[in-house]
């Protein structure tokens, strides 16, 4: 069970690293935010009194935007202890949880886990933050790998909710289950995926960011157009709603005769759909209306989960002021 006498340290003290910290310390956990360099002292000393800095003002914004109070602020860096790489033993061996936040680079990656190994105690979880690089090709580098996993925290660390564990082949179950445990602890919502280049959010934005650019170097969008459909159509629905569970409401079917009509008139290699909404279709799997599609609704009540949907994304659409104007609205005609 997650506690928050859990010890936790964070070995790299960038962005990520950083925001990883808050994260924990926001959450009321002590954390001790490493160096992951070899410096010297009066080197360190310029960084820990830089990265001290950033911590105070990353956790004053914020206070700013009326998240938290500028006390519980000043708590939230008071939390995070600033050490050297050689200064850093006592800390690491004790640690119940280690998050490696370092550059992503291979070589960097190597070495540092070498240095880790050396650290930290037999019963530490060690978790790497790479949003780029496989569980299983870290997890070579690692002294104990049923000890070890990735977890991908979306920048930034402290605010976004998501952050995608990706076990390596020899990951233990327990090691995935305390890792999720104590991220639920803190707030962020964890999932689960295997080890595959780009994970879930990643590779979905990398397709997302790249037809973007392509609408506007096609000249078929301006960039502040592009920009805003996605805001207010893209970004509200799914915000609410998964991607597949969209599919299951609309219907596969829709999903695989509109791909094939746009991989007709852009590019099938982009476009076409995958086998599984074909095999879907051609099983009578195409959602909601026919009671399974990538979700079973037999069970489900439909008419009383579309209303609790469709609540969610008006409230939502209100908050952000995008709701339809009513007849009775002062800003109607």
């Amino acid at each position: 069970m997650a506690r928050r006498t859990d010890k936790i340290a964070v070995a790299g003290a960038g962005r990520m690293g950083r925001g990883i910290a808050i994260s924990f310390a926001w959450a009321g956990y002590p954390v001790t935010l490493v160096d992951s360099e070899e410096r010297q002292p009066e080197d360190f000393a310029q960084l820990a009194a830089d990265t001290r800095d950033e911590l105070a003002s990353e956790a004053t914004s914020l206070a700013d935007a009326g998240v938290i109070s500028p006390a519980q602020a000043d708590d939230v860096a008071g939390r995070i202890d600033v050490v050297s790489r050689a200064d850093a033993g006592a800390a690491l061996t004790a640690a119940d949880f280690v998050f490696e936040a370092v550059a992503e680079v291979v070589d960097i990656k190597r070495d540092t886990y070498a240095w880790l190994g050396s650290e930290t105690g037999d019963t530490t979880i060690l978790a790497s933050t790479t949003s780029t690089m496989l569980s299983d090709t870290l997890a070579g580098f690692v002294a104990d790998p049923g000890h070890f996993t990735n977890a991908h925290w979306l920048n930034p660390a402290y605010l976004m909710p998501l952050v995608e564990i990706s076990p390596a082949a020899h990951t233990r179950d327990d090691v995935v289950d305390a890792l999720r445990e104590l991220l639920e602890h803190i707030g962020k919502v964890p999932v689960v995926c295997r080890a595959s280049p780009g994970y879930i959010v990643s590779r979905i934005q990398a397709l997302v960011l790249n037809e973007a650019a392509r609408l506007v170097e096609e000249g078929v969008a301006s960039a502040a157009d592009v920009d805003r459909a996605m805001r207010t159509g893209f970004g509200t629905r799914y915000a609410i709603f998964g991607p597949l569970e969209f599919v299951d409401w609309g219907g596969g079917d829709i999903l695989y005769f509109a791909s094939n009509y746009l991989g007709e008139m852009i590019d099938s290699t982009r476009f076409a759909p995958p086998d599984v909404v074909r095999r879907n279709m051609d099983e009578g799997r195409n959602g909601m209306r026919e009671g399974v599609g990538f979700y079973d609704w037999r069970e489900r009540d439909l008419d009383a989960y579309r209303a609790e949907r469709l609540a969610e994304f008006a409230g939502l659409l209100g908050h952000l002021d995008l709701l339809p104007r009513s007849a009775e609205s002062p800003h109607g005609d």
